[in-house]
């Protein structure tokens, strides 16, 4: 089946979370890979933990939440990067093959969405410091249903406004969690599987696996 519509996470998908503690690896310390993990693994699991309690806070507070938290458990690191590690995660770098890639599914006449946990002021950000911001037609954030992935609400967002059924729609994400969660809403899914990770959810399995976004157009 030949999809139309792409719809792409953004965090770790099209944008490398991992940007900004590299950019400020001198300045953080030794310590700037393991409190870029942590950090990354503290904004997920906050933003899952008020999903569950359903008191929304948005994805940039729980994003500065998780690098207070990566600081204190990584002391070694030279807390006063802070500011400059927040800075740069609103200018991360994507990807190298997303442009080439948002080019030829737009030259085949694709659609293409993003659907991200961050407030569109996040993404507004992002897509400019890449360059990227015309690729996409539509641009879709949790704010609205006030919960995040892998909530279905979230993923009803790209299927109201297209007004197709989920199996129309092809969504990709590095994140195994956000695709079992779209994989049970009745998407196609696509793993990007950039760090050769086990799969954690053989129940929910994915409809193609990839190491990177480049291979894409050539599943339909």
């Amino acid at each position: 089946m030949s999809h139309s519509v792409y719809v792409f996470d953004a965090y770790g998908t099209l944008f490398d979370v991992h940007a900004a503690a590299r950019k400020h690896m001198g300045a953080v310390g030794p310590e700037g890979k393991k409190l870029s993990s942590i950090w990354r693994e503290k904004q997920l699991e906050y933003s899952w933990v008020r999903s569950l309690m359903g008191q929304y806070v948005d994805f940039w507070e729980l994003t500065v939440q998780a690098l207070d938290t990566a600081f204190a458990l990584v002391p070694e690191a030279n807390r006063s990067a802070r500011d400059e590690l927040l800075a740069a995660y609103w200018e991360l770098d994507c990807y190298p093959e997303v442009p080439q890639l948002l080019k030829d599914l737009r030259e085949r006449g694709s659609k293409l969405a993003i659907l991200s946990n961050a407030p569109m002021k996040m993404m507004d950000g992002a897509l400019k410091n890449a360059g990227i911001t015309d690729s996409f037609d539509e641009v879709f954030s949790v704010d609205p249903v006030q919960t995040y992935k892998p909530h279905p609400d979230v993923y009803d967002l790209v299927t109201t406004h297209f007004r197709m059924y989920p199996e129309a729609i092809s969504f990709q994400s590095s994140n195994r969690w956000d695709i079992a969660g779209a994989t049970k809403y009745g998407m196609r899914t696509v793993w990007i599987n950039r760090s050769q990770m086990p799969d954690e959810y053989t129940d929910l399995a994915p409809s193609a696996v990839l190491k990177d976004l480049s291979g894409l157009p050539a599943l339909g």
